[in-house]
């Protein structure tokens, strides 16, 4: 699947799966790649700063994430995660 594909309108808002969006905030350096990558606009820096002195990444809404992982692949200080949310709920983390 391109980058194109990705961010088609009919397949913007579609889930490709159930995660729960994690940051480590203090890993963070502020390089703002998840932010700038991100196929449905979906994250943006929060107000904290973290002890490097930068803002960290933050989800603009629970529900705006898709699940597509792309934050977590590009990130350089592996601050991103995402956990798989399994049925019940209950989140599955994926490393």
């Amino acid at each position: 699947m391109s980058l194109t594909t990705l961010t088609t309108p009919a397949v913007r808002r579609k889930k490709i799966q159930e995660v729960k969006w994690h940051v480590i905030e203090d890993f963070c350096k502020g390089c703002t790649f998840c932010i700038e990558f991100c196929p449905v606009n979906a994250l943006e820096e929060s107000d904290k700063l973290n002890v490097k002195g930068v803002h960290p990444p933050k989800l603009k809404s629970e529900d705006a994430c898709i699940g597509c992982g792309l934050c977590e692949r590009i990130c350089p200080e592996f601050a991103i995660y995402l956990e798989k949310v399994d049925k019940e709920g209950e989140g599955e983390e994926q490393r």
